[in-house]
This record gives C-alpha cells, sequence and structure tokens, in this order.
C-alpha cells in the first residue's frame, strides 16, 4: 500500500510538473561593460488552472527580476512585476518590449553563442531550470511614442 501511494504521488508531481512548459529561452548578447541584460522565453500552460511564474534566479546575475514595458503618456516604461500569469490552456510570450526577466549586475559577460543557466519558480510550487543560450537581439528603438503593441501575447491552445 504504501508503495502505492509513492507511486500515486510521484505521479502526480511529474504532471504538476508537465502543466508548464518553458521553450525556446534565450538572454540578450550585451556588449563588453554593460551591467544589465534581459532574458525572453515561451510559457505554455497546459494545465486547466492559471499558474504564474514568481521568480527566476541565475548565477550570471546579482539579481534577477520580472519586468514588463508600459506605454505612459506615449512613453515607454520598464518596471519591475511580481509576477506573470500563464493563463489555463494558454501560451505567454516573453518578449522585447513586453515582459521579460531582467538581468542585473551581470556576473560574467554574455557573449553570443556562450550559455547561462537559470531557474524558473511557479505558484504551483514547481522550479525548471534550463540552460539560454546567449543571441543577439536588435536594440529596441527608443522612439516609442507610436508604440501600441501588447507586452503580452496569449494564444489559445485547446
Amino acid at each position: 500500500m504504501r508503495k502505492l501511494l509513492i507511486a500515486a504521488l510521484l505521479c502526480q508531481s511529474t504532471f504538476a510538473l508537465a502543466d508548464i512548459v518553458v521553450s525556446e529561452p534565450y538572454a540578450r548578447a550585451v556588449p563588453h561593460g554593460q551591467l544589465n541584460s534581459a532574458a525572453f522565453m515561451t510559457l505554455k500552460n497546459s494545465g486547466n488552472k492559471a499558474v504564474d511564474l514568481i521568480s527566476a534566479s541565475s548565477p550570471a546575475a546579482e539579481h534577477v527580476e520580472l519586468h514588463t514595458h508600459s506605454n505612459v503618456d506615449g512613453v515607454m516604461q520598464m518596471r519591475q512585476i511580481d509576477k506573470v500569469t500563464i493563463e489555463a490552456n494558454h501560451t505567454t510570450i516573453l518578449k522585447p518590449g513586453g515582459h521579460h526577466v531582467m538581468l542585473i549586475g551581470l556576473q560574467q559577460e554574455l557573449n553570443e553563442g556562450d550559455s547561462i543557466p537559470m531557474t524558473f519558480t511557479f505558484s504551483d510550487g514547481t522550479t525548471q531550470e534550463k540552460q539560454l543560450p546567449i543571441k543577439f537581439v536588435m536594440p529596441m528603438n527608443m522612439d516609442h511614442s507610436k508604440h501600441t503593441e501588447q507586452s503580452t501575447e496569449h494564444k489559445h491552445t485547446q
């Protein structure tokens, strides 16, 4: 009976981990001496309830924070947020100009072709460890007066 109970609990944990899939993660390559960068990815929730990304960590930075961009009186501003919600049966894309993970106080250079480890923590108690390749990402145009793109995209994935 005890073995059956342990097996059932292990199966439940496996299914909980499978609800959120972190895919296509990468971090922005930055020039020598740059102290901050950002990471982007796709978060897919195949579960039947919303789950939040509540934190991330990496030895590549002193601090790792969740951030978003918002248009305030025609000016794009970046601000820290507490969580990124991935609705049930939806995909949320963290991308330049929208929700992203900030790497603050870089502890190493982020050169294109290298990679860094990152751990993601979710509100359902699960964590995922990923290796993020470092990629060149075009700098954002600083004139955001015409910027109307939403910071999070949702796609229904039944």
